[in-house]
């Protein structure tokens, strides 16, 4: 793992004691579905699903994969998508830079597919907006995990989810444009990669 990220992760995981116990109901319920399909040696799918699929479940997605990494967890997959399409946020990305991630985009004008690496050696993971039910997301044995409140309102099934897991989070775009811009984005996060980070310690072996 890319040292800044794993330093990053190191100085969190002192801090799952400020997630509020209610919070970690809600968590148990995702690290419960991840814990069960450990058990059955069967492979982890998780796929992060918000409005544009440009922000919160983005950050999902990463650190999904980046927390299992972390915990030396293997057979997790992670993916993102929206109830329609938009693009990756350029804030999203540069808050993920500034953890250590290192993101290439592919050049494309519209939509572009980002490369993202938190190994050194590792593959990197493909970020890219796109509806939930987009081919290159999974089709069946999934979780279904719901970022934000209008995802959750307006996506009342989600077709060959196994389970879905409502993980709900401010919007950092009410920031976008002014001075604390920089800092919201970061703090949404923080706050997905801590509380994803504290899941992946509750089904550590």
């Amino acid at each position: 793992m890319l040292t800044a990220i794993k330093d990053y992760c190191d100085a969190l995981c002192l801090d799952f004691v400020s997630i509020p116990e209610v919070r970690k109901l809600k968590l148990g319920q995702l690290a419960a579905y991840i814990k069960a399909k450990l058990t059955q040696q069967e492979e982890v799918r998780l796929v992060y699903i918000c409005t544009h699929n440009s922000r919160r479940s983005h950050f999902g997605q990463v650190w999904a994969k980046t927390a299992a990494a972390y915990y030396g967890i293997d057979n997790v997959f992670s993916w993102s998508g929206g109830t329609e399409a938009t693009t990756f946020h350029p804030n999203a990305i540069k808050a993920l830079e500034r953890v250590g991630f290192v993101i290439i985009a592919d050049g494309q004008k519209d939509n572009p597919h980002y490369s993202v690496k938190y190994t050194i050696n590792g593959e990197p993971m493909t970020c890219y907006s796109k509806c939930y039910d987009d081919p290159a997301n999974p089709s069946s044995h999934f979780a279904a995990v719901m970022t934000c409140g209008e995802a959750e309102q307006n996506c009342p099934f989600i077709p060959g989810a196994e389970q879905r897991i409502p993980l709900t989070y401010e919007d950092p775009k009410v920031s976008d444009g002014t001075p604390v811009e920089s800092a919201t984005y970061d703090e949404r996060c923080r706050q997905i990669a801590l509380e994803t980070l504290y899941v992946f310690s509750v089904c550590k072996v």
